[in-house]
């Protein structure tokens, strides 16, 4: 019972952070299809830098680790805003690609980082063994994770940002009506580009809690399981809330959890069900949520759409 909670609270850790920071870019008026393929270039920064602080002292590689994930992510997502929101691109396009991207380049780029330093060693394995060590505190048998700390902060800080300060009602006015937004002065474009790096920031950080879940390694051929669009489908079902998306990433947490511990209880164990079916649970759960919410969507408005001053 005590892994389930553990693991349920560092999945659900990840999925609320990668959601809340696609909550913000799309109340802006940008959807961020691209987030896989933040996380995975989030957790490449992570991991590379955790690689390179072995033997570092704990509080240092904690703040190097999430301040490296979050500027990897943000830097990503450079493309995203560049693409279309000065270009007016198609969003669901130019995400895509990223995802493609981030993937094939993370793999690339390990690979020739191990080259260089082993030329037997082609593979695209990043290890952090000993300096994963310092996001672990035990309490217990309880295994508590720094990042689930930082993944309840970033929750109440989202709600406080989003509707409780100027800044929060003027990023959801210009994913709602960005005509109207301008008209009164504010400048959509400074924050669209603002929502755009507070998803890449937070993507980014999701990416990194991600890969050290439960291993001391990482190969980035596989990337990051699609947990991109699972976090997509969390932030659908919190309805672009922060409060529900934290209760939604812990219910998705749950389920994918299961995957990780269903041997351990005998009653699970006794039905014979295959790993795969476990793995699969969180993607099945995540479409019939889906097929029964969406058609009472509170999406914002005007995401997806390119804003064009001459519009008005």
């Amino acid at each position: 019972m005590i892994l389930l909670i553990q693991y349920t609270l560092i999945f659900a850790s990840v999925l609320c952070l990668v959601a809340l920071g696609g909550c913000f870019s799309e109340h802006s008026g940008v959807i961020n299809l691209g987030l896989e393929g933040v996380m995975v270039m989030g957790a490449l920064g992570g991991a590379l830098t955790l690689k390179s602080m072995a033997g570092a002292s704990y509080v240092a590689v904690v703040f190097a680790v999430i301040i490296v994930s979050a500027i990897s992510g943000l830097v990503y997502t450079v493309l995203l805003g560049v693409a279309s929101i000065n270009f007016k691109a198609d969003q669901t396009l130019i995400g895509t690609a990223m995802n493609i991207l981030a993937t094939a380049a993370a793999t690339v780029m390990v690979k020739a980082i191990n080259m260089a330093e082993n030329p037997d060693n082609v593979s695209s394995t990043v290890q952090y063994v000993e300096a994963k060590k310092a996001f672990i505190v035990m309490i217990g048998k309880f295994e508590f994770n720094w990042f689930m700390l930082v993944a309840i902060l970033a929750l109440v800080i989202s709600y406080v940002v989003l509707y409780k300060t100027r800044f929060g009602l003027r990023l959801r006015a210009c994913g709602e009506n960005p005509q109207a937004a301008d008209s009164v002065g504010i400048n959509v474009y400074k924050l669209r580009w603002a929502g755009v790096m507070i998803s890449g920031i937070l993507g980014g950080i999701g990416g990194i809690v991600y890969i050290t879940a439960g291993v001391s390694e990482w190969k980035f051929e596989t990337g990051v399981a699609g947990f991109g669009f699972l976090s997509l489908a969390v932030m659908i079902f919190g309805q672009w809330k922060p409060v529900n998306i934290g209760l939604a990433a812990l219910l998705f947490g749950f389920f994918r959890a299961l995957s990780n511990v269903y041997s351990g209880f005998d009653v699970l164990a006794s039905l014979n069900i295959p790993s795969s079916v476990y793995n699969m649970m969180p993607y099945i759960i995540s479409l019939l949520v889906l097929m029964f919410t969406s058609k009472n969507s509170a999406a914002p408005k005007a995401e997806g759409i390119p804003y064009d001053k001459g519009t008005r």
